[in-house]
C-alpha cells in the first residue's frame, strides 16, 4: 500500500505521529505480508497547544524531546532537501526526515542552517556539495509551495496527515494500536475494490 503523509520538520506531532505510523506500518507488514510505502509531504503546522503538550506524547513512543534548546526555524529549505532526496527514493527522504526531526527536537540544531542541512543529508548517503549547492540555490522551491498547497486544498489542518492510496486519510496524532488497526482496515477494504 502507498502511503502519502503530509507533515512538517518542525511540528513534534508530525514527528511522534509519524515514528507511530512507522512503526504500525512495519507491525502491519509483518502480520498480513503487504509492504506499504511512505513518502512525505511539505505542510504548514496548524496552530496546536504548546510545544511542552508534545512532550509526554513523545516520551511514550521512546523520543524524548528538548523543548527547552528548540531553535526556531523556517523549515522551507529542510523541505526542498526533503524533495531532492526523495528521488533518491523513500527510504533517503525518510531518513533525512528523521536525521532532521533529530538534529531540531534531540540536538538543539537549527535545521536553517545550510551547514546543518548539508551535513544531514550527507549523513544518509547523499552528496554533499550538490545538497549544499540546492541549499544556496531556490532549486525544488516550487514543488514545495506546491506541496503545501495540496495539503492546504485537502484541507489539512491537523498533522500528521496520513493518505492511504489517495482514499483513505487518517488526520492527527493517533496511537500506534490505533495506526494498526486503520491498515488492517483500509487493507480489507483496498483488497475488496481489487
Amino acid at each position: 500500500m502507498r502511503v502519502l503523509v503530509f507533515c512538517d520538520v518542525t511540528d513534534p506531532w508530525s514527528y511522534v505521529g509519524v515514528t507511530r505510523l512507522e512503526r504500525a506500518a512495519a507491525t502491519f507488514t509483518i502480520l498480513v505480508g503487504e509492504p506499504v510505502e511512505i513518502a512525505f509531504r511539505a505542510a504548514v503546522p496548524g496552530e496546536r497547544a504548546d510545544v511542552r503538550d508534545a512532550v509526554a506524547a513523545a516520551r511514550i513512543s521512546g523520543i524524548d524531546l528538548d523543548v527547552e534548546d528548540l531553535v526556531p526555524a523556517d523549515p522551507t529549505d529542510a523541505w526542498r532537501l526533503l524533495t531532492w532526496a526523495a528521488e533518491s527514493g523513500d527510504g533517503v527522504q525518510r531518513d533525512l526526515l528523521h536525521q532532521l526531526w533529530r538534529a531540531h527536537f534531540l540536538e538543539g540544531a537549527d535545521i536553517a542552517d545550510p551547514f546543518v542541512l548539508g551535513s544531514r543529508a550527507a549523513l544518509v548517503g547523499l552528496e554533499l556539495e550538490t545538497a549544499e549547492a540546492l541549499v544556496a540555490s531556490d532549486e525544488y522551491a516550487a514543488p514545495v509551495a506546491l506541496q503545501r498547497e495540496t495539503a492546504e486544498s485537502l484541507g489539512v489542518s491537523e498533522l500528521p496527515h496520513v493518505v492511504v492510496e489517495n482514499t483513505w486519510t487518517l488526520a492527527g496524532l493517533r496511537s500506534q494500536d490505533d495506526y494498526v488497526q486503520a491498515l488492517h482496515q483500509i487493507h480489507r477494504e483496498w483488497s475488496e475494490q481489487g
